[in-house]
């Protein structure tokens, strides 16, 4: 594969586009189940426009954040952290995420104006898609930069929490039910934690280049401490979650992402993210509560 493929495959990141893509299908999921309405052409559009604007944050992440970037790939590698290292490595220019990123956000729009206006989708699809692009591209683009001004981790939570379940549902069905707000709950507080997490790994740097994410805000042993509470909340969240509406047997798919969050939460307690190796065992682990979290609603729905 031609070296060039391969750097923009490194900064669309596809496996992390798992964490949107989950969520909104278990949007898509509720609605055919609930016997509300299903259509797989409004799903693939709904989809399309997911990943445009994930490439989007992702791509315009890469362009912001170089100089961060470029501290973090000098301390030591690591796959949650530090961007793709594809422009400091000099496989791409230094401009090209950036104008990939503005593309990305212009066919996103035009995705959310075919589904509303050509399939007749809702007043709401647009201005959802908004929210999106206001949370994500902004995540690290100046001059907003949600990531320097400590609220970029909730608008991550919101972004690959709420709304992706919520806006699948609503172009289904053009209505977003009380329920939407319960499965979002979990979802979000574990992709919260994800964040979080992967902040620990940049956190010498991001201090070097001023970049004052909330882990810097309040040093790794206080956010270590957030993290805990986090996961604990995130458990209830679950539990909430089943009391609303969904169904029991959530819980029972839930417990192998449960019991992989109890040892994170202690590992993280104990303070086994100052070895940098281990840290990065638990960031893996950290995306894979969240995955498991969505795909147990998925499944509970589905069976």
């Amino acid at each position: 594969m031609d070296e060039k493929v391969r750097a923009w495959l490194a900064l669309s990141r596809p496996p992390f586009h798992s964490v949107g893509l989950l969520p909104f299908t278990l949007g898509a999921v509720l609605a055919r189940q609930l016997g509300r309405a299903f259509r797989w052409d409004i799903f693939a559009w709904g989809l399309l426009g997911v990943v445009l604007i994930m490439l989007a944050t992702y791509y315009a992440g890469e362009y912001w954040d170089y100089e961060e970037d470029l501290l973090s790939g000098a301390q030591g590698a690591s796959r949650f952290a530090g961007g793709s290292q594809m422009l400091q490595r000099g496989l791409l220019p230094r401009h090209a995420p950036l104008w990939a990123s503005v593309v990305s956000v212009l066919l996103a729009l035009a995705v959310g104006f075919l589904l509303q206006r050509s399939y007749g989708t809702g007043r709401w699809t647009v201005p959802l898609g908004l929210a999106g692009i206001l949370g994500g591209f902004f995540y690290s683009t100046r001059p907003l930069r949600w990531v320097s001004r400590g609220w970029g981790e909730l608008w991550i939570a919101f972004c690959y929490g709420w709304l992706p379940v919520a806006s699948s549902f609503y172009i289904q069905t053009q209505a977003i039910i009380p329920l939407i707000h319960w499965v979002a709950i979990p979802i979000g507080l574990t992709i919260f934690n994800v964040i979080l997490l992967n902040e620990f790994p940049d956190y010498s740097a991001d201090v070097e280049a001023a970049k004052r994410n909330l882990t810097v805000r309040l040093g790794r042993e206080r956010a270590s401490a957030l993290y805990s509470l986090v996961g604990v909340a995130s458990w209830l969240g679950m539990w909430l979650a089943v009391k609303r509406g969904v169904p029991t047997k959530a819980l029972w798919l839930y417990l192998p992402s449960l019991a992989v969050s109890l040892v994170l939460v202690g590992q993280v307690i104990r303070g086994r993210w100052r070895d940098r190796a281990t840290l990065d065992k638990l960031c893996g682990l950290n995306i894979a509560v969240n995955l498991g979290t969505t795909a147990a609603l998925i499944i509970a729905f589905l069976v």
